[in-house]
């Protein structure tokens, strides 16, 4: 009788064992350590909006300057992410998550205490860099440290936030004008000078406590130490990312052919149509988003209480309006996470552009219809189905993409330049919205940014690839 030869099990590779695992505590925090500054960013990227009437009286801004100052913050967002995204790639996601916080909170503090134009336009360009590393090192962390088959919906519920910090500011801006109605009812001079400080003062709190929290939770992506060849770091990081011991080979986890790729290799054969799918629908969509998002309290304004002639007033029902039309944002995002496993990227992403086309549209319409019930019911229609479109689909599935069609060791980067070239189209549409609104008008303008929405949707159509309806793997 001849003995059998004992089998030997396979060891199995790092993205075989995450995507056999349950989702642990670590991976928890560093979903919420990611999904944090996201809110943040949403916080001030929106609060501008609720504050700007208020700084334009105060600093006496032209139309031009308005726009410096909408739109500091998005130039030093597309800059921090066009540099700090292959900078991750190179010292790696934990280092970059120590500075990025640091950053923030510092020119955050800036802003609240900025004593003209210039010097707040200097410190949310700095808010902005901070903001602008953080697209990249979020989506590579999380998309590198989660199943594939929960992957969509963490990066999705992370980004979420963005529409909760949004909400946030409305909130916060409703609350502090309210504030100021009370205790200065015969004056509308403390709150010009003052309210916009505090509304970006609570940002500043928020930096703090997402510090806070950053600084207790610290762990290195795994999949960053194989690319380096660093196994023994990578076998500490994978067994506390995965709660349990694990060890990590060059046998298990051979380097792989593509870790070494140049920053040149995003422009070139096999890469270039994932560049392309990734940066230029979201170059399109911030257009809109952006221009529409940072000046809604102005547009609702405009749009739905032209009569309103005191100062107040109009700025308490515009951010009370802005609050009502930032939770279709929410809205849309729940739907993004319920269908983006079901119904696929490039479909979602597809249907979501043109939904934003058709509320852009709506919003055109109100203009045009002279009741002020039905003008009012098209206005907050329009918006309801531009933000509940654009959550569900573009603006969830354009950051979800930045980290999924790329490979590891080039993954910040190409997400990074993904939101720099989105960051360039929020610079067009936040710069070039309070300008030609004066000349255009807002029906016009609306129009136009439609066309945005629609092309968006015909590019996806384009460039879409043949991994990128559902990502299944890391690589």
């Amino acid at each position: 009788m001849t003995n059998a030869a004992p089998s030997i099990e396979p060891q199995l590779s790092f993205p075989e064992r995450l995507d056999a695992a349950e989702i642990t505590p670590a991976m928890r925090s560093l979903w919420l350590l990611s999904a944090g500054l996201i809110a943040l960013d949403g916080f001030d990227f929106f609060i501008i909006g609720v504050a700007l009437p208020f700084l334009q009286r105060d600093f006496g801004l032209s139309s031009v300057e308005v726009g410096a100052v909408a739109v500091a913050a998005i130039v030093g967002s597309l800059l921090g992410s066009l540099s700090l995204g292959p900078l991750t790639d190179r010292v790696g996601r934990q280092r970059m998550l120590v500075v990025d916080i640091a950053l923030f909170v510092i020119a955050t503090a800036g802003t609240a205490f900025a004593w003209n134009a210039l010097s707040l336009v200097a410190f949310r360009f700095l808010v902005g860099v901070a903001i602008g590393a953080d697209y990249p090192i979020s989506v590579a962390y999380i998309t590198e440290n989660v199943p594939a088959r929960a992957r969509g919906r963490m990066v999705i519920s992370a980004f979420t936030f963005q529409a909760v910090g949004a909400l946030l500011g409305a909130i916060t801006g409703l609350l502090i004008i309210f504030l100021f109605q009370q205790l200065y009812p015969n004056s509308v001079q403390p709150a010009i000078q003052y309210a916009w400080r505090w509304m970006l003062g609570v940002g500043l709190g928020l930096a703090i406590g997402v510090a806070a929290f950053r600084f207790s939770f610290l762990l290195e992506s795994p999949s960053y130490y194989i690319t380096r060849g660093e196994y023994d770091a990578a076998s500490k990081a994978a067994s506390i990312l995965l709660d349990e011991p694990i060890t990590l080979t060059p046998q298990t986890d051979p380097p792989d052919r593509r870790t070494q790729l140049p920053y040149s290799a995003l422009f070139m054969a096999p890469l270039r149509r994932s560049t392309f799918l990734a940066a230029l629908p979201w170059f399109l969509q911030d257009i809109a988003t952006y221009g529409i998002g940072i000046f809604t309290p102005t547009i609702i304004a405009v749009l739905a209480l032209a009569d309103q002639t005191n100062f107040l007033a109009r700025e308490m029902a515009a951010a009370r309006g802005a609050v009502i039309v930032d939770l279709f944002l929410i809205a849309g995002f729940l739907l993004a996470i319920l269908f983006v496993e079901r119904v696929g990227r490039i479909p979602l992403q597809i249907i979501g552009f043109v939904g934003m086309a058709i509320g852009l549209l709506l919003l055109t319409l109100s203009n045009l219809v002279h009741s002020g019930n039905s003008s009012l019911i098209l206005v907050f229609l329009g918006f309801f189905v531009f933000n509940l479109s654009m959550n569900a689909g573009p603006n969830s599935t354009t950051f979800l993409l930045s980290g999924e069609v790329f490979p590891t060791s080039i993954r910040a980067s190409g997400a990074g330049f993904a939101a720099a070239v989105a960051k360039a189209g929020a610079i067009v549409g936040t710069f070039s919205i309070p300008i030609l609104e004066h000349r255009w008008g807002v029906p016009t303008l609306l129009i136009v940014l439609s066309g945005c929405c629609l092309l968006a949707a015909i590019l996806t159509y384009l460039f879409r690839t043949p991994a990128s309806a559902a990502s299944t793997s890391l690589d």
